[in-house]
């Protein structure tokens, strides 16, 4: 998904001024968290009810996957990166909830529904991904600080080919091999290369991008459509007997994420706006990396975590975006 465009006092201690909302992008935003779950889910279907048509198309994923990061780049311009020095400390706030909660959380949920080796790096490796373009525009729809939120998820996403295979090794490792040296070199080629290509004809070409903008996160939508009617394919039999486990476990992952991160917020001394923009910087992941990894690296069973996300954390998310637009604080 593409993000929306706000802005937000610099000062994290001060009160934030009201954030200007324009009904167009409103609305679009809307529909985009309504249409964009039921995308997802009806391709987890199609691909569950002929998974013969999509699983000959396993190797696509990772081609799938960069072109979503592609269109993330595109979207990205050069206040997005300068946002960083003017609130650095409330960034890594937000990197810290990111990469500590989220990945300590997946292991905590597996361990405690006692989930089987392949499903339990499944959920970690979802913990372990980066933050999700999809909180950018819940953050808006929530009232949240829509900068902060876009100003995280570019950073979690560049430090992703660090730290994802290095907290998948630490916490999965004990469940199955963990190949964190092959690990990073695909998400550097499936998620940093990609993002630069991106930032780099943004910079080069914006009157051009601009004119596409609208289309992206229907394009990335249709992407990661496809990403998960090919791993849900390739599950299909286990979905029978595994699913209600796999939808457990991704429900109690998001809630943990999405309850921590805006806990951390208050804790910290956050504005409202900058809590709600965490608590969807945590509780929503790059659900699609995940399963992209979990297929590549692992089977694809251990996917299958990572495909439920992406459709289930649409939903909670909308959910919350909701309950954060009705109240004052």
């Amino acid at each position: 998904m593409t993000k929306p465009h706000g802005s937000t006092s610099s000062e994290p201690a001060q009160p934030q001024p009201p954030i200007a909302r324009d009904p167009r992008q409103e609305r679009n935003a809307r529909i985009a968290v309504t249409i964009f779950p039921l995308l997802v889910l009806a391709g987890g279907i199609i691909g569950f009810a002929a998974p013969g048509t999509f699983t000959p198309m396993a190797a696509a994923v990772p081609w799938l996957l960069g072109v979503v990061m592609f269109f993330m780049g595109l979207t990205l311009t050069l206040p997005d990166f300068t946002r960083i020095a003017k609130r650095p400390w409330v960034v890594l706030i937000g990197l810290a909830a990111q990469y500590i909660i989220m990945p300590l959380a997946g292991l905590l949920v597996a361990t405690a529904l006692g989930l089987p080796p392949e499903l339990a790096v499944g959920v970690i490796l979802v913990g372990c991904a980066p933050g999700g373009t999809a909180s950018n525009v819940v953050t808006y729809l929530g009232r949240g600080d829509v900068a902060l939120s876009v100003t995280i998820t570019t950073c979690s996403t560049l430090l992703a080919p660090l730290l994802t295979p290095i907290l998948t090794l630490w916490l999965a490792g004990q469940f199955m091999e963990v190949s964190a040296a092959a690990m990073m070199m695909s998400i550097v080629k499936t998620v940093f290369v990609p993002v630069v290509a991106g930032v780099l004809i943004r910079a080069l070409a914006g009157r051009l991008v601009d004119r596409i903008m609208p289309v992206l996160p229907w394009l990335s939508t249709l992407a990661i459509t496809l990403i998960v009617a090919i791993v849900v394919a390739g599950s299909a039999g286990a979905l029978v007997s595994a699913g209600l486990l796999v939808i457990a476990a991704v429900i109690l992952h998001n809630c943990v994420g999405l309850g921590m991160g805006y806990a951390v917020g208050r804790l910290t001394g956050l504005s409202a706006p900058e809590r709600r923009a965490l608590t969807f910087e945590v509780g929503l992941q790059n659900s699609g990396l995940a399963a992209t990894l979990a297929a590549t690296y692992f089977s694809p069973l251990a996917a299958l975590p990572g495909a439920v996300f992406s459709v289930w954390h649409n939903v909670s998310g909308a959910v919350m975006a909701a309950f954060f637009a009705r109240r004052a604080d």
